[in-house]
């Protein structure tokens, strides 16, 4: 039966510890030669061999394209939950080019020599059974939720899941026996057995077990591939089974793929002779003889979606018509990737796609599907921001993290080009080795995209301004799939209206920033005992205005414990010169009692470091936010009644004003330009948070700063912008997304919506 799959080959390289340079070499030169795969032998228990998976990785370092597999690992000997951590991470590392052989392991007297308990052949499919559900299980799994699985063999008790290949990892499994190939149809991704161990017809019955067990398990059997390694040699004639010319291989292959389904040929190559023969004479032209008669039979040729897959499918989606360039990094329920990308830093999610597009035009694709489907639509750059919808439940994401590259444009005038799935804290380590940094918020994971299409309230703020206030030039896709760069010269409406409301015209696939020289900075954390809490805030806020514009500081209040309120200060001084240093924090020390202090010199990618780990957001953080000119005694008293009623868990007022009150309120869609404070708090539920907020607080803003609110009440936005502002942003919205394409984050409607909307 010929399953339909692609057609596939591959090399396997003998790991003879012997020459190791020499087996590195011959896997790149299969690469080179546009094979598919290269695959390595384990049987760690010979000590001729180099072991598998260091080789694998090796390999995997030494080559850009052909995609890696153990043919076949050893799984007796391989703790599976070390080998699932291990394999997502050569995954991630190779770009997701490995996929797994497994075998239940033989030679079992060198097995237990090595000191393994012995298997029964019955106990080693169950155990490797167990091993399959595991590596599945830490694949999906994430750092939030221990994993509980229980084996007779292989049991998890409160593991943690994660880090998450790139791809959906493929299990081949090596089998000859009825037993395993029950496994494999049940479980696995691929049959993988070898043409010299296999007798005449146990090809066709093996894939009748294997078939059977598929179609018991509720599965299409074509879901599963059939590998096949085969040895042979190139010559004049024909003396055995695989010998001869290459026109005798190919004939002799040629049943292989169309009667027993043979989607994968794994060639055992003697010397970089043999291989460039099967690459180059018998690949093209077994793949040419397959493809002339499956159109005669006319055979349906792809790959079959997995059952696990499909039975986590949303409605509203069409799968099938995702576009061609999408579908090998796109993301569904059912992919081992998934509980990567499904939340984001604080909220959790769960879309029924997530598209990662990794250049423009594939953006371009990834939005017209959505605009077909009728589901909600998210656009992430990195998944850290507050208040943005970048993920959904059932709705389609765009993911930006594979436009991730950071380029110097022109080192004379600091132009760099930023694509928006570069983190911050990447940025800040890629511009400082030119004595340069751009104000980006203030933590390192916080992806580009998001923060400078909506302001960029950073560490060095009151000097250098806000990020957008260095926007020299965005590349974007419209609501319309029509990609245009715009500048104070081209688009200048467009140009504008990013540069506060980004997220509500387009997706931003590159920026250009004009960036600052800046050396190391002065970097304080000042722990006090606040007391009088409407008075150390009032206080806080006057230093703050009169300092000098080198500082910017935040300050920072959790829930009062025990009767005490601790306030944090933290502070960036844009100077690297101790004695300037200190004498800018000097006054801030007589706030209050000091409970702790730590004042450093530090390069400015340490205090924007990109963290490590996912996003594992849950549930739906609530904040609401505030900009103000001052903090007023009124001000201080409403703030000092939040803080002490327990519905804020954190409370955060950063300091603005300075270089980003220079820019004239219309220059950018940010117009809250005389705003000294941006106030923000977090709050365990919105019916709590909004009562004291909106009583408390709300009557001392001016507006509000969009990536920290969340209260989805339509009043927000025209807190967000002034009336000149906003109904520029709607009449600008009507020419550009009059359809509202882009509207699940802070949607300013066309004018004609938001009127309708106001009547309402």
């Amino acid at each position: 039966m010929d399953y339909g799959h692609p057609l596939e080959f591959g090399a396997f390289v003998n790991p003879s510890s012997a020459d190791p340079t020499g087996v590195v070499a011959l896997a790149r030169r299969a690469e080179e030669l546009g094979l598919d795969l290269v695959t390595v032998q384990d049987h760690p228990y010979q000590p001729a061999l180099l072991e598998t998976w260091t080789l694998l990785s090796w390999i995997a370092g030494s080559t850009d394209r052909i995609r890696i597999a153990p043919n076949v690992l050893n799984m007796a000997i391989r703790p599976p939950a070390v080998l699932a951590r291990a394999a997502a991470s050569l995954d991630l590392l190779s770009g997701g080019r490995l996929e797994l052989g497994l075998g239940a392991g033989h030679f079992w007297d060198a097995i237990a020599a090595m000191g393994t308990p012995r298997c029964s052949p019955g106990e080693s499919v169950d155990a490797l059974a167990e091993a399959i559900e595991v590596l599945r299980a830490v694949w999906a799994g994430d750092a939030s939720t221990p994993l509980e699985l229980p084996g007779a063999f292989h049991a998890l008790d409160g593991a943690q899941g994660g880090p998450a290949p790139v791809h959906t990892v493929s299990l081949w499994i090596g089998a000859l026996k009825p037993r395993m190939q029950r496994l494999i149809g049940a479980k696995a991704d691929g049959w993988w057995p070898s043409l010299g161990r296999l007798g005449p017809g146990d090809l066709a019955a093996g894939n009748a077990v294997v078939d059977a067990a598929a179609t018991e398990a509720g599965r299409d059997p074509r879901e599963i591939r059939r590998l096949l390694n085969i040895t042979g040699s190139f010559g004049p004639t024909a003396d055995g089974p695989l010998s001869g010319p290459p026109a005798v291989w190919v004939e002799r292959l040629l049943p292989y793929a169309l009667d027993d389904g043979v989607g994968t040929f794994v060639f055992a190559a003697s010397g970089e002779a043999d291989l460039e023969t099967f690459a180059t004479e018998v690949a093209p032209a077994l793949r040419e003889a397959v493809a002339a008669e499956r159109a005669v039979r006319e055979t349906t040729v792809g790959a079959v979606v997995p059952l696990a897959i499909r039975a986590k499918r949303r409605t509203g989606i069409d799968y099938d018509a995702v576009p061609a360039a999408l579908i090998g990094t796109a993301v569904e329920p059912g992919h081992a990737g998934f509980a990567g990308v499904r939340n984001t830093y604080l909220r959790g999610g769960s879309p029924g796609l997530v598209l990662r597009p990794g250049s423009a035009d594939e953006v371009v694709q990834a939005l017209a599907f959505a605009r077909s489907q009728p589901v909600p639509l998210a656009v992430r750059s990195a998944g850290h921001g507050i208040s943005g919808r970048s993920t959904n439940d059932g709705g389609i994401v765009i993911d930006l993290s594979r436009l991730n590259r950071i380029e110097v444009l022109d080192t004379a005038t600091r132009r760099v080009r930023i694509e928006p799935g570069a983190r911050w804290g990447e940025v800040a380590q890629a511009l400082h080795p030119h004595g340069w940094a751009l104000s980006s918020g203030d933590f390192g994971g916080v992806g580009v995209g998001g923060l400078a299409t909506a302001g960029g309230i950073g560490w060095l703020g009151r000097e250098h301004g806000l990020t957008i206030d260095h926007v020299r030039a965005v590349e974007i896709v419209l609501a319309d799939g029509s990609f245009v760069r715009a500048d104070a010269e081209h688009h200048p409406d467009l140009f504008w209206a990013v540069r506060g409301a980004g997220a509500n015209f387009g997706v931003v696939t590159a920026f250009e920033f004009e960036v600052d020289e800046v050396g190391d900075v002065g970097f304080a954390q000042l722990a006090f005992d606040a007391g009088n809490v409407a008075e150390f805030l009032e206080n806080w806020g006057a230093l703050q205005e009169a300092a000098p514009r080198d500082l910017t500081s935040f300050l920072i209040i959790g829930r009062p414990r025990g009767g005490q309120v601790v306030a944090t200060v933290m502070a960036a001084v844009d100077s690297d010169a101790p004695e300037t240093v200190i004498s800018r924090l000097q006054p801030f020390a007589t706030l209050g009692p000091l409970l702790q202090q730590a004042v450093q010199i530090l390069p400015y990618p340490a205090i924007v470091a990109t963290p490590d780990g996912g996003q594992h957001g849950q549930g739906e953080p609530a904040t609401r936010s505030a900009l103000v000119d001052h903090i007023t005694p009124e001000l201080a008293a409403a703030a000092s009644k939040l803080i002490h009623s327990g519905v804020s868990y954190f409370f955060q007022i950063r300091s603005v004003g300075g270089a980003i009150s220079d820019v004239p309120p219309d220059a950018t869609a940010y117009a809250h330009r005389s705003a000294n404070f941006s106030v923000v708090a977090f709050g365990a539920g919105r019916t709590r948070l909004d009562a004291v907020w909106d009583t408390q607080i709300q009557p001392h803003a001016k507006g509000l700063y969009l990536s920290f609110e969340t209260d989805p009440r339509p009043e927000r936005i025209t807190d967000a912008f002034p009336p000149a502002t906003l109904a520029r942003l709607r009449e600008l919205k009507g020419r550009l997304d009059p359809e509202n394409v882009f509207r699940d984050n802070f949607s300013v409607a066309p004018a004609e919506q938001g009127l309708a909307a106001a009547a309402r």
